[in-house]
């Protein structure tokens, strides 16, 4: 059995719906497809849930108004037979009497984790609608019925395993599932959503659960790219990689996948490919244990990031004194992606500022704090990059009339990163585009 998730864009519009059930039916095993709302719908209803909070439920209801004749339009154009029609209105009906609904309770984050579900359930719900309508066998496998997190936001995959086990149990000699990306049920046993990574997080975790043959995530790009080609002229797609590497990719600002949803698939030795909906025949990305080769790969951004300097020349050598600063963020739950320490001073990085100010004020007593916001992290990633002929040579030569701040080498044999101001972010990823790969 395989794993087929799609994203928002891939099931954005009415023809790509037909789209992806033009692929799914091909496969020659079974297949659970998980699928991400309809582009645009979460940060709708993001905005939505926000009115309600702000108390401007006149702006809630537009928004609520002008979301559903969206959806209405999209169904007259996914089904055409009276009875499908019917039944997808029906639903879109169910829905957004829900939203209406909330309109007149009082705002708390259990609810906004409700309005922020309803993406998934319509895009799921329509899509088997459309299976219906032509004829193809399928079952909708509610996603709340068995992905889990715990009261740490963790997801549960022993019990994921176990109830979905079940479910497929139930449904025996069936060969198209579908089930819902991003949403869950917390320790609480309340409708939650695994944040971190979304989709592709849930598309993993399934295939984990399920021991599957590979967990596709299919997107509008074919597959990760040796740079980012929003910004740069000229980029490579990259057809083998190891989990170590996408991990680094992903957590460092490669957008086409997110770092949490590759652990659960690298736990199990699951095989992931990253496909381009559009362009089915591209061989995209696969990930695997196995780099495929060495030198590097890629180059990444991250964006938003905190520079924070803590000087003391009286404590800094003290045994504990940098146990004691992780210590801090580790109370705030607050990572650090990066950290360098010299006779006299530790600077770190973040790129979480929610309990900033709380954290600045713990780290005082340790020395004088300084702060740089405004700040980008650039990667360079590949496998054992640091063993590379000449990679060390190219690389500073490619960051000339670029102020670096903090530079990151030997923490990982994948990666080396270099920090500098936001501004310089596109200069630097050109010029190493050039430096690195020969591409201008």
């Amino acid at each position: 059995m395989k794993v087929m998730k799609f994203g928002g864009t891939s099931v954005g519009k009415p023809e790509r719906m037909h789209h992806i059930a033009g692929l799914v039916i091909k496969e020659n095993e079974p297949v659970i497809v998980v699928l991400s709302a309809l582009s645009g719908t979460t940060n709708a209803l993001v905005e939505i849930g926000n009115s309600i909070a702000r108390g401007d439920r006149s702006a809630a209801k537009a928004g609520i108004d002008k979301l559903e004749t969206h959806y209405l339009q999209f169904v007259s154009e996914l089904v055409k037979s009276p009875a499908a029609v019917e039944k997808a209105r029906s639903i879109i009906a169910e829905h957004f009497e829900f939203l209406t609904i909330i309109l007149k309770i009082s705002f708390s984050e259990a609810l906004s984790k409700d309005i922020l579900a309803q993406g998934e359930l319509l895009s799921t719900k329509l899509f088997c609608c459309y299976l219906e309508e032509k004829g193809i066998e399928h079952q909708l496998l509610p996603a709340l019925e068995f992905m889990s997190i715990d009261s740490y936001d963790e997801p549960q995959i022993g019990s994921i395993k176990i109830k979905l086990s079940q479910l497929l149990k139930q449904h025996a000699g069936k060969k198209l599932f579908v089930t819902q990306g991003y949403i869950c049920r917390n320790s609480k046993g309340e409708v939650d959503n695994l944040k971190r990574g979304g989709s592709d997080y849930s598309a993993s975790l399934i295939a984990a659960a399920i021991n599957a043959s590979v967990c596709e995530i299919w997107t509008d790009i074919d597959g990760m790219h040796n740079n980012d080609p929003r910004i740069v002229k000229r980029t490579l797609p990259i057809e083998q990689m190891s989990f170590d590497e996408a991990a680094e990719l992903a957590y460092f600002g490669a957008k086409i996948l997110h770092p949490a949803s590759i652990w659960p698939a690298q736990q199990y030795n699951i095989p992931v490919k990253l496909l381009n909906t559009m362009q089915p025949e591209a061989k995209g990305t696969t990930i695997t244990e196995n780099a495929g080769s060495v030198g590097v790969k890629a180059v990444a951004a991250k964006d938003n990031i905190i520079a924070i300097r803590i000087k003391s020349s009286r404590m800094l050598l003290a045994y504990g004194f940098l146990r004691k600063i992780f210590e801090v963020f580790e109370k705030y739950r607050t990572p650090i992606d990066m950290i360098t320490t010299s006779e006299v001073a530790v600077s770190i990085t973040i790129d979480n500022d929610v309990h900033l100010q709380d954290i600045l004020k713990e780290l005082e007593p340790f020395g004088s704090v300084e702060l740089d916001k405004a700040q980008s992290i650039i990667s360079v990633v590949g496998n054992q990059i640091a063993q590379t002929e000449d990679m060390i040579r190219k690389l500073f030569e490619s960051i000339n009339n670029v102020p670096v701040r903090m530079v990151s080498y030997g923490g990982s044999p994948h990666n080396i990163s270099l920090l500098v101001p936001a501004i310089y972010k596109e200069q630097l990823l050109k010029q190493l585009n050039k430096g690195m790969f020969g591409l201008d």
